[in-house]
């Protein structure tokens, strides 16, 4: 079995390979990809995980770039990243895996025995995230949702906190997404919270595809955290975020259709709406509307459904609060 000893990387080497996660049915394994490059002096672990849902490429993209571009002679410490962790998903081209149905961004820590998407989760849990100094989880939209390009991170005065906040502000996304303790179970942030590595997350908008701009942004945010960490020369430019939000930050809280149609937004991501006002509705094949979705409760949209055929129970939008002072 191909396994990584991030604690006995060697120094100033830079290297891809293959981490063996569980047999596959024909007699090959099913594996995950990494890279890392080991700086020539010590220095902190940094590690990144992208293609946790497998219809997000922002930062599969984002993760090679990131390789290529940084060298051992200029790196203080180890960078270690999964471009692809739900390779099932990927290959299908879904969100979820199409093998056992399981969302990965749900079932954190994982486990070592059980179903596919479990062992996928024991691995990042096991052999990355305790020795990360910082993990940086990159996500977007999808497919299905619209997101505005974000930094979330866990929001609280702890010393996991103060870190994690550090670190968004320092990654430089537009919108920074504070989420209090305690965070919800299963996802890879809250696996990181709970080995006690400061830690955040992505979100953009997605759609299928990898907007340049987006891409450039995890990038650059990437760097900037390196430097931020001292594992490479020069400082995060200093950015306030254009909006500074906190919430659950659990999408899957969404507010729900509560029937089948075609939804018609009727607002925009970011945008201030009250309780009781009025979202978008769902319409039939007739033209004629069926429901009216209405805000359950004031704040800001931070989520919109893409897709615009529904289902009974699909998430419509997700609405968030400002950080107050």
């Amino acid at each position: 079995m191909n396994s990584l000893d991030v604690t006995q990387i060697p120094r100033g080497e830079k290297q891809t390979g293959w981490l063996d996660v569980a047999p596959r049915p024909e007699g090959s394994l099913w594996r995950l990809p990494y890279l890392f490059v080991a700086g020539e002096s010590d220095g902190p672990t940094l590690v990144v995980t992208a293609g946790v849902h497998g219809d997000e490429y922002e930062g599969i993209e984002a993760i090679p770039r990131i390789h290529r571009s940084t060298q051992p002679a200029d790196l203080s410490g180890t960078l270690v990243m999964v471009p692809v962790c739900n390779v099932p998903a990927f290959e299908a081209i879904t969100r979820n895996s199409p093998i056992d149905g399981l969302n990965l961004a749900r079932v954190f820590p994982g486990d070592a025995s059980g179903s596919i998407t479990q062992r996928i989760a024991d691995v990042i849990a096991t052999n990355l995230l305790p020795h990360a100094d910082y993990y940086i989880d990159l996500h977007s939209g999808g497919m299905m949702y619209d997101i505005p390009t974000l930094a979330g991170y866990i929001h609280d005065d702890s010393e996991i906190g103060r870190r994690s906040r550090a670190g968004a502000e320092a990654f430089g996304a537009p919108v920074l997404w504070g989420h209090p303790l305690p965070l919800a179970p299963g996802r890879t942030i809250s696996s990181a919270a709970e080995q006690g590595v400061p830690c955040l997350y992505t979100e953009a908008t997605g759609g299928g595809y990898a907007r340049e701009e987006d891409v450039i942004s995890f990038e650059q945010g990437v760097n900037n955290i390196m430097k931020w960490m001292d594992m490479l020369e020069g400082s995060a430019p200093s950015s306030q975020p254009a909006h500074h939000l906190v919430g659950n930050g659990n999408i899957d809280q969404a507010i729900l259709a509560p029937s089948a149609g075609m939804f018609r937004p009727e607002v925009q991501l970011l945008e201030e709406v009250s309780e009781g006002q009025l979202l978008g509705t769902i319409q039939d094949l007739f033209g004629e509307m069926v429901d009216e979705i209405r805000a359950t409760a004031s704040g800001v949209v931070i989520m919109l459904r893409r897709f615009h055929r529904v289902r009974v129970g699909d998430g419509l939008a997700h609405i968030t609060q400002r950080l107050a002072g």
